[in-house]
């Protein structure tokens, strides 16, 4: 039998472990305030083959990338406007799309499409009920360079799936846009920090792009 200190050193370890293994359990809400950011992802210069890239403009209505929720995504606009000048300049492809219930017509006038060029109107994932896979790949696009608002939503959802269905990804930071910084910032943590994901993306600045 074992002895009143023996007993009293088991119960001892007995609770340490408890409480050790209770505060294991407090969930990453109890711990927000004490999370902190990790550093901030490397930008890498990306030069892509017009002939096999694409580039996608998701949901620049008025309606969405307004001065009002999303200032942010206003002040994007030059950035995209470059880019997809330059795009287009050098024979890449261009697709765009559309949120909801609106039409090409509702796209800000410095980044709309122009005759010929295809859009496809779905949530989030703009794979999802749409025919843009089957657009890209008859193109035979091997690159996409995914721009927009939300950044959490339409980006994040649009260029996982593209990364998922073997496309490489390229996202200019300075080319997706949320109402908030924070929704921004998760976006470009998950892209190169998700499994399989991470391996197809690849994170720039507009200006950082080559044709």
């Amino acid at each position: 039998m074992r002895s009143v200190r023996e007993k009293s050193v088991a119960a001892a370890v007995l609770a340490a472990g408890l409480a050790a293994g209770a505060a294991q359990a407090q969930t990453i809400v109890d711990e927000w305030a004490s999370v902190k950011a990790p550093p901030a992802p490397e930008l890498k210069r990306v030069n892509v083959d017009p002939k096999t890239t694409a580039l996608l403009l998701l949901d620049f209505v008025k309606q969405i990338c307004n001065p009002g929720p999303r200032p942010r995504c206003v002040a994007s606009l030059p950035k995209v406007k470059h880019l997809l000048t330059v795009a287009r300049a050098k024979g890449a492809a261009v697709v765009y799309s559309l949120a909801g219930n609106f039409t090409a017509a509702d796209i800000w006038p410095e980044v709309a499409p122009a005759a010929g060029e295809p859009a496809v109107s779905s949530g989030p994932d703009k794979f999802l009920n749409t025919d843009l896979e089957r657009i890209l790949r008859e193109k035979g696009i091997k690159t996409v360079i995914v721009t927009g608002v939300a950044a959490e939503g339409a980006v994040l959802n649009t260029a996982s799936q593209a990364a998922l269905r073997g496309f490489k990804v390229v996202v200019p930071v300075d080319g997706m846009s949320s109402s908030t910084l924070y929704a921004e910032q998760y976006t470009a943590w998950h892209l190169v920090d998700a499994p399989r994901i991470s391996l197809q993306v690849t994170l720039t600045r507009s200006d950082e792009v080559t044709f």
